[in-house]
C-alpha cells in the first residue's frame, strides 16, 4: 500500500484541471494552449456557415453585394438620402463592410452557452475558446468582404468618381480589433444571460438591427443633428465607420479622435464580458 502510493505522488501530469475560485482567475493563458482546438473550431465555423449550398463559399462575395445594391437602390434612389457626395454604391459597401462584421460577431457568439451545451458537458477545455474561434472565423469573412470592397473601389476611382484613400488606412486593423472586442465583449455578456433567460435570443437579432439603424451605416453622420447626433455617436460603432469611410473614401463628418471612445468603451464591455462569462460557465449545466 505504500509502494503504490509513492508512485501515485510521484506521477507527472501533463494539466491539472482545479475549480476556478475567484472572479479574477480568468486563466487565459489557457486559450494558447488550446490553439490548435480554437483552430479546428475556426475552421468548422467557417465551412459550417454555407455547406451543402450550390454557390458555397462565393456567397461571401454575393451577400455584401446584392445588400450594397439594395441599400442603393432603396436608401439612394427612392429615399435619396445624401451620402457626402460619394458614390452610393461604395458608401453603402463602406458601412456595410464593418457592420457585417460586428454583427456576425455578435450573433455568433451571444448564442455560445445554448448551442455547444452537449459539447461542453462532455469535455473540459477552456470555454472561451468556443468565442474566440468564432471571432477569428468572422474575421476570414470580413476580409474577404473588405477584397470586394477595394475591388468595387478601385472601379470607382478608376471611373472618375471623388472618392480618395488617405493615411487613416494605416488604423484599418485597429477597427477591426475595435469591433471584434465590442462583437465578442457584448456577445458573451449575451450568451451568460441567455442561459437563465432564454428571451433574450429572440431580442438579439431585433436590437443588433435597431443597433444598426443608429449607426452612420445607411446615411452619413454629418446629416445627424441635435440630440439625435449626439445618440449616434453614443453607439462605440460610430467612430469606427466613420474612421473606415475616412480611412477608405476620404470623407467623414468626425473627429478621429473620438476613436478614444470606442477603445475605452470596447475595454469596459470586454472586461464585464470576460467576467461575466467566467463566472457562468461553472454553473451553466444546471440551467441551459
Amino acid at each position: 500500500m505504500q509502494k503504490s502510493s509513492s508512485i501515485i505522488s510521484q506521477e507527472q501530469w501533463d494539466m491539472i484541471i482545479r475549480p476556478k475560485r475567484s472572479w479574477w482567475d480568468l486563466r487565459l493563458g489557457e486559450l494558447w494552449r488550446y490553439r490548435d482546438l480554437i483552430r479546428l473550431f475556426m475552421w468548422r465555423d467557417f465551412v459550417a456557415v454555407y455547406k451543402q449550398t450550390i454557390l458555397g463559399p462565393l456567397w461571401y462575395v454575393i451577400q455584401p453585394v446584392l445588400t450594397t445594391g439594395v441599400f442603393t437602390v432603396i436608401f439612394g434612389n427612392i429615399a435619396r438620402l445624401p451620402t457626402d457626395g460619394l458614390p452610393p454604391f461604395v458608401f453603402y459597401m463602406a458601412g456595410n463592410t464593418v457592420w457585417s462584421y460586428f454583427n456576425a460577431c455578435l450573433m455568433s457568439t451571444s448564442n455560445t452557452f445554448v448551442d455547444n451545451a452537449a459539447l461542453f458537458g462532455k469535455v473540459y477545455f477552456p470555454r472561451l475558446a468556443v468565442p474566440v474561434s468564432v471571432i477569428i472565423s468572422n474575421l476570414v469573412s470580413f476580409v474577404i468582404r473588405l477584397a470586394v470592397f477595394l475591388a468595387f473601389l478601385l472601379y470607382f476611382v478608376l471611373a472618375g468618381a471623388s472618392v480618395r484613400t488617405t493615411v487613416w488606412v494605416l488604423l484599418v486593423p485597429f477597427l477591426v480589433l475595435i469591433m471584434a472586442g465590442l462583437g465578442l465583449g457584448f456577445g458573451i455578456i449575451i450568451s451568460s444571460l441567455t442561459t437563465k433567460y432564454r428571451d433574450l435570443r429572440h431580442l438579439v437579432s431585433f436590437g443588433a438591427q435597431l443597433l444598426m439603424y443608429a449607426s452612420p451605416v445607411i446615411y452619413p453622420l454629418s446629416t445627424a443633428q441635435g440630440v439625435w447626433r449626439w445618440m449616434i455617436l453614443a453607439n462605440p460603432m460610430t467612430p469606427v465607420i466613420e474612421l473606415f469611410r475616412l480611412a477608405f473614401l476620404g470623407v467623414s463628418a468626425l473627429n478621429p479622435v473620438y476613436l478614444l471612445y470606442s477603445v475605452g468603451f470596447m475595454l469596459v464591455v470586454l472586461m464585464v464580458g470576460l467576467l461575466t462569462f467566467h463566472h457562468v460557465e461553472s454553473t451553466f449545466m444546471d440551467t441551459v
